[in-house]
């Protein structure tokens, strides 16, 4: 009995393809840094109320298993007393993929949800280097949730596809 079961261990581990993903590289395709507060000249105390916009994208490219996978950032920092905006950033940040064994009803979710997760790190570190470089306290980001946000597009997607028939008729 011991045999049938370690036979039939092997025979399913070659039915599950194995999941490769590779970074091939990364990089800051575009990026914008405003500080706002140093060419209005304002001073005195301030308290920052930050507000954090992420947008993702993800393209498959040329080569084979190759994927392009790009994370926006929207980045603005306004002072809670009277409004004013103390800085803005706006980056965007490209990491190429190489992928193989994901089958393709899961490629999307994979490509909007793991691969951003993975360039999140060097992304956080960008961004607090930034903000401290244009003469505010770095800035680290709180994780983000890429499920949530991977949900949440679905989710609009849908509402929009079923408001979109009506608005025709």
């Amino acid at each position: 009995m011991a045999e049938e079961n370690g036979a039939a261990e092997p025979a399913q581990a070659q039915q599950q393809p194995q999941v490769q993903m590779n970074i091939l590289g990364q990089y800051i395709r575009d990026m914008s840094f405003e500080n706002v507060m140093a060419q209005k000249g304002t001073g005195g105390d301030v308290q920052p109320d930050v507000n954090v916009q992420v947008a993702l994208d993800a393209k498959k490219r040329s080569a084979e298993n190759q994927y392009e996978v790009i994370t926006k950032l929207t980045i603005t920092s306004k002072n809670k007393a009277d409004e004013n905006t103390l800085f803005m950033l706006e980056l965007e940040y490209v990491g190429i993929f190489n992928i193989a064994g994901i089958p393709e009803d899961q490629m999307h979710p994979f490509l909007m949800i793991e691969c951003p997760r993975m360039l999140f790190p060097f992304l956080r570190r960008i961004v607090s280097d930034i903000t401290r470089d244009g003469g505010f306290p770095p800035l680290n980001l709180d994780n983000i949730d890429f499920v949530a946000i991977y949900r949440n597009e679905l989710a609009r997607r849908q509402q929009a596809a079923a408001t979109a028939p009506a608005a025709q008729a």
